[in-house]
């Protein structure tokens, strides 16, 4: 018998979070050297990984990246990637929307960093491992 969860969901998104957790990082990949975020010039975030990456992070990406469940689900059932904001509704009219800040951070233990948000959210635990594996940099995207 396993102890492994049943995975269900479309299969096009089932093949592409196998291929994500079978992508594994060197440990110095995923452990950060410093980690700098920029909350009062609103630039983001940035991390220097101990393998000499470096990676910067907006906070409308890191907003739109959220990994909890929630947002995880919105975002399987929009369609929508990692980082990517939400699309509008069809006929509704362009709304204006304060741009994603944090209004607290907090370490997570020695894994991981989670952001209060401006919008109240605040579910989202953002790992080492999962901000190193989904970096938006041209160089980890190419």
């Amino acid at each position: 018998m396993s102890h492994e969860p049943i995975k269900t969901g479309r299969v096009e998104e089932m093949r592409r979070v196998q291929a994500e957790e079978a992508r594994v990082l060197p440990v110095a990949a995923t452990d950060p050297k410093s980690v700098k975020v920029e909350k009062t010039t609103g630039k983001g975030m940035d991390i220097e990984w101990k393998d000499s990456h470096k990676s910067h992070y907006s906070f409308s990406w890191l907003r739109d990246a959220c990994p909890c469940a929630t947002c995880n689900e919105e975002r399987e059932g929009s369609g929508r990637k990692i980082g990517e904001p939400p699309k509008a509704k069809p006929g509704a009219l362009p709304m204006y929307k304060e741009p994603a800040r944090p209004l607290e951070i907090a370490p997570v233990g020695k894994y991981a960093i989670n952001f209060h948000w401006n919008d109240g959210h605040s579910s989202g635990i953002y790992s080492w491992e999962f901000l190193r594996r989904e970096c938006p940099c041209a160089e980890c995207k190419g």
